[in-house]
């Protein structure tokens, strides 16, 4: 028993739960990126730095960065962490990224491109 009056979860001798971690469990990190090329860049800017800045307090939300290309002056790219994909996913839905998405509108040449990606470290890799 584990002190509440239920059986542990394996068969440790000592009778403490033991938590087997879930193999199937999402990845700990999703990452989002959003490339803009921008008609009027300081338009753009000024979009997307209001989002940026808002977003980082999101639950779920591990950073959000915004970049300037060097190659291509009027190209922006927006990279974020979330949680999770399933977080990063409700975000797309919600009232931040919809006021954002509208005030770029006028702004862009092409829609952004956005990519939805799993976050591997060298450990994911070994």
């Amino acid at each position: 028993m584990n002190g509440e009056g239920e059986a542990p979860l394996t068969g440790d001798p000592a009778g403490a739960a033991v938590v087997v971690p879930d193999t199937q469990a999402e990845p700990e990190t999703a990452i989002v990126t959003m490339t803009f090329d921008a008609s009027d860049p300081e338009g753009l800017l000024a979009a997307l730095s209001k989002y940026v800045v808002l977003a980082r307090g999101l639950d779920g939300c591990r950073n959000i960065d915004l970049c300037a290309s060097f190659t291509k002056p009027s190209r922006f790219v927006v990279i974020q962490k979330w949680a999770s994909s399933q977080r990063a996913q409700s975000h797309f839905d919600s009232e931040l990224m919809v006021e954002m998405a509208e005030a770029c509108r006028g702004v862009l040449t092409a829609p952004p491109q956005i990519e939805l990606l799993e976050g591997l470290s060298a450990h994911d890799l070994a």
